[in-house]
């Protein structure tokens, strides 16, 4: 066995490989904002609005929102 080295399989006979993400492809995406971003925002949105509202009642704890204005 010293003097043998052993092959790994090239791949599986009916494995599919994984195909690469083409770069061109882009997925857009929102920042999470949270509420001070929201009032300060010139054109508020539904979503802010509501997330706004939300924040106001007694300790209310906010995790942010997706801004819609903030795709890219």
């Amino acid at each position: 066995m010293a003097g043998k080295s052993q092959a790994k399989p090239s791949s599986k006979p009916g494995a599919k490989k994984k195909k690469k993400s083409d770069p061109q492809h882009h997925q857009p995406q929102m920042k999470i904002v949270t509420v001070d971003t929201c009032i300060a925002c010139p054109t508020q949105c539904q979503r802010g609005i509501r997330y706004i509202g939300q924040m106001n009642r007694p300790g209310a704890i906010g995790y942010g929102v997706p801004c819609i204005l903030t795709l890219k």
